[in-house]
């Protein structure tokens, strides 16, 4: 009786210990495993998302500076355009301003009731000798372009009848056209083509068809090429004429 008991006492403490070993929490170092864990997994994903943002950030500053090198580009090409255009101008000028200095002088008829050629370039009236001269020294020896104007402009009123009006309003176009100012240089282009006699005649026609070509009034532009092309043949400025209306298709 007394040996029942006890395997019954021994079996009962067997099933409590069982019980609280099941019971029983976890260690602590499992736990502390885990949060780790769980600490590293956090840790990753924030480094991930803020690569992600670095990478997202650095692609919209690659597409701006894109844009922006457009943008120059753009800039860079239309400043070579403008540059060429003056530069041309400018050799134009200069092409125009030797030839005059090459021309050779004529005397003039001194009758008092002659109407002076527009071909002549020469005067017997000093001073209107000195102040022409003066004009075109400000072309080719001093490069002084907008004293030329007004030294131009001064002449004209002075010497309304000058033998050198045709090419006082020449020299003044082609000033005007240089500084691109196509409505000033047409009107004295437009003065000079009513000297049938000047020889500068066909091209202040030929300038005129330029300056209504950049105007885009090209019909204008082919009549006054093919009338360059009709009345001077021969000529440079008939070359370029026919050069254009090709262009343009006629």
């Amino acid at each position: 009786m007394n040996s029942n008991k006890m395997r019954i006492a021994a079996l009962a403490l067997l099933v409590g210990a069982a019980t609280q070993v099941v019971a029983a929490p976890a260690p602590v170092t499992e736990l502390n495993s885990s949060s780790a864990q769980g600490n590293s997994l956090e840790r990753l994903e924030r480094m991930l998302e803020a690569r992600n943002q670095i990478q997202i950030d650095m692609q919209r500053q690659l597409e701006q500076l894109a844009s922006e090198m457009d943008e120059l580009r753009g800039v860079v090409e239309r400043n070579s355009y403008d540059l060429s255009q003056m530069l041309e101008r400018q050799r134009e000028l200069y092409r125009e301003v030797d030839a005059l200095s090459r021309q050779p002088q004529k005397a003039a008829p001194e009758t008092a009731d002659s109407k002076p050629k527009s071909t002549e370039t020469y005067t017997s009236n000093v001073s209107e000798n000195a102040d022409y001269e003066k004009a075109v020294n400000l072309i080719l020896k001093e490069k002084d372009y907008n004293g030329a104007v007004k030294a131009f402009e001064g002449f004209l009123v002075a010497y309304p009848q000058s033998a050198y009006k045709p090419n006082a309003h020449y020299w003044l176009g082609q000033l005007y056209f240089t500084k691109n100012q196509l409505k000033q240089a047409g009107e004295q282009f437009k003065a000079v083509a009513d000297y049938s006699d000047s020889n500068k005649r066909a091209d202040a026609l030929l300038k005129l068809g330029v300056i209504a070509e950049r105007s885009n009034n090209v019909d204008e532009a082919k009549k006054m090429y093919q009338e360059v092309v009709k009345t001077y043949p021969d000529s440079t400025s008939s070359r370029q004429a026919q050069a254009s209306l090709k262009k343009l298709g006629k």
